[in-house]
């Protein structure tokens, strides 16, 4: 009996370790870093890491070989579903103004485990970005000077023709980006210098792509004798912009900058807001001309816009694009290299990553070590790897951190607000809050009975309607309705995507769960809905939450549910070399280690067993009595 009480208890720390959060007291306004960004500095660095990368990468290849001329389209479903991705991301970089981005928003709301799997996912986010961004600079510089660097290349190494591999090492895109590494080690204002300068170079490029592509334009290349607008059809459309995530995941950059920033919760949702808006218009406009000027069938994926007017007579505007595009890739490997080291950074500062790379360099205020280590690991990829390989396996890890994000904005808001004061009786203290899951601070919701309705409870005008809802344990309903609601989004996502003919059902049957997924994803939506949120006066909170973030978590898993099987193997690989290094490492070296006080070890394992709401209080709350024995001490 006792062995089993002894693994039991063991196996309910493992768990409370596995789930506790960074309280939001941690993550006040005080930095080691440099505040010195201003709302255009974050607004440019958003533009820049969005513009650039889709718009002279994705857009050949996406409409050659995906969606054709509806490309546009592609892009216009691709920034809806980014701005709903955004607006979360807005509350909580003005909310949470520290580095971190997705992994800080989700270990203050989620819990420690799935906080490190989002930060190793947008570790591979990043650095793949990088690299394929890198390796579309060389190509351009190349088709510059008519292929000759590749020739060169080809003819002193040889063509590989290894899977997932380049044709050729490409030597150039390396260069590149550990000179991009030197220029971003320099420190904060040097980067964003040039940041202004290559993005302003790269919007007056685009305004005369637009202008003359518009000029250039054939109607006749959107008829039916070139293939129609939609030549893949609808699914063709859904798997180009699954791949067109990858052009805007530039403002999540704005968000890793928080910490730098002056006044985080003014300029962060402005910055968003604005960059998004500029990039869908130009990503929307330019795959419009580009699919007027020439038929779709006959794009070069690989430069597609140069060559566009190479075909076109216009042999110096090519030119001039080609160049510009150098620009703005320019941009998108300085956003890559700025927030990478600062994910890692804020990884590290809790404990769950290798403590080197919490280092600052006392001059310049960056955290050199990671921009360094990381550059080097970026330009071994962008040597290596094939650009397509590399953007199917982006798309799919920017897809589940703005699925995490979008659950934790429904978390954050039905949470009780953390009281100001100093601990008391009623209110457990800021060690407790560390070891809270996010379930442990739905049932304390209500624990202590006020006039005022909590966030979390039962709206008071609601309460003579769905009293049953109300007789639940605090929390216990938004907890449910949460955790159907993502379950139905799964279940509504493979309806939508693979269809009756992939799930083998009768039309019937299909039809039949189609209706129940939707039906039960609305009523999830409706009881969250009938409890009351938190409301903050004085920063940015989207609207019409639960619908807005739920919404973002339904397309977000259609659009992974359209990548390859293959791309979703490749990542569950990296998913558990991630959890090989947390349970190695991260676990052993966290943080929140060091303030784990002893009667929480072995008082807190009451709210897993006990029912009554006045045992669940207890089991917060110190004691006065001298500590027991943690459980791995019995005998």
């Amino acid at each position: 009996m006792a062995w089993g009480q002894h693994s039991a208890a063991s196996l309910a720390h493992f768990c409370q370790k596995l789930n506790r959060l960074k309280p939001l007291e941690d993550s006040s306004m005080e930095t080691s870093l440099q505040r010195c960004l201003s709302t255009l500095d974050l607004t440019l660095l958003g533009v820049g890491g969005m513009v650039g990368s889709g718009l002279y990468v994705l857009t050949g290849t996406v409409a050659k070989n995906m969606a054709g001329p509806a490309v546009l389209l592609s892009f216009g479903v691709a920034a809806v579903a980014s701005l709903l991705a955004a607006l979360c991301y807005a509350e909580f970089g003005a909310r949470v103004p520290r580095t971190g981005s997705a992994y800080l928003f989700t270990y203050v709301s989620m819990g420690e485990v799935w906080a490190f799997l989002i930060g190793w996912n947008v570790l591979l986010e990043y650095l793949i970005g990088g690299a394929a961004v890198a390796r579309a600079w060389s190509g351009y510089l190349d088709a510059i000077f008519s292929h000759g660097i590749r020739n060169f290349t080809e003819s002193q190494v040889g063509v590989w023709q290894v899977p997932f591999l380049a044709h050729y090492p490409d030597f150039l895109a390396a260069g590149i980006l550990l000179l991009a590494s030197a220029f971003v080690s320099c420190g904060v204002r040097v980067s964003s210098w040039l940041n202004h300068t290559f993005s302003a170079i790269s919007l007056m490029v685009i305004i005369f792509i637009i202008i003359l592509g518009f000029i250039l334009a054939r109607p006749h290349n959107w008829s039916a004798e070139e293939g129609g607008f939609a030549p893949f059809g609808f699914s063709g459309i859904m798997a180009g912009t699954a791949t067109c995530f990858y052009a805007f995941v530039g403002f999540d950059v704005i968000a890793a900058s928080s910490e730098e920033a002056q006044n985080p919760r003014r300029a962060v949702p402005m910055a968003i807001a604005i960059s998004l808006g500029l990039a869908a218009g130009a990503y929307i406009l330019v795959s419009t001309v580009l699919t007027l000027m020439v038929p779709w069938h006959s794009l070069d994926p690989d430069s597609a816009l140069a060559d566009a007017f190479y075909r076109r007579g216009y042999s110096w505007a090519g030119f001039i694009v080609a160049a510009g595009s150098i620009c703005a890739m320019n941009t998108v490997l300085l956003s890559n290299l700025f927030s990478l080291p600062r994910i890692v950074y804020a990884m590290a500062t809790d404990g769950l990553f290798f403590q080197v790379f919490a280092r600052v360099h006392p001059r310049t205020q960056v955290p050199v070590v990671g921009i360094l280590v990381f550059g080097v690991l970026m330009a071994l990829l962008a040597l290596l790897l094939d650009l397509e390989a590399l953007v199917q396996f982006l798309s799919i890890g920017t897809l589940l951190a703005y699925t995490f994000v979008a659950t934790s904005i429904i978390i954050l808001r039905f949470q009780k607000v953390s009281p100001h004061s100093s601990p008391g009786p009623a209110s457990p203290g800021p060690a407790a809050k560390k070891y809270d899951s996010f379930s442990d601070h739905i049932q304390l919701v209500g624990a202590v009975q006020t006039s005022i309705s909590e966030p979390g409870q039962l709206r008071p005008a609601l309460r003579p309607y769905l009293g049953f809802l109300d007789g639940c344990n605090p929390g216990a309903a938004v907890t449910w309705a949460l955790s159907i609601l993502v379950i139905s989004a799964i279940t509504l996502g493979c309806v939508l995507v693979f269809g009756d003919s992939a799930l083998h059902l009768p039309r019937w049957g299909y039809i039949l769960l189609l209706l129940i997924s939707s039906v039960v994803f609305l009523l999830c939506l409706l009881v969250l809905g009938a409890h009351q949120q938190q409301q903050q006066q004085d920063t940015f909170q989207i609207p019409l939450v639960p619908l807005t973030p739920a919404l973002s978590i339904l397309l977000n898993i259609c659009l992974m549910l359209k990548l390859s099987y293959l791309t979703w193997l490749r990542f569950s690989i990296w998913l558990l070399i991630g959890l090989a290094v947390y349970f190695g490492y991260g676990i052993w070296h966290s943080k929140a280690n060091q303030q784990e006080p002893p009667e929480l070890i072995t008082t807190r394992y009451v709210v897993f067993s006990s029912s009554s709401l006045e045992e669940t209080v207890q089991a917060v709350q110190p004691t006065s009595q001298p500590p027991a024995e943690e459980p791995g001490c019995m005998e």
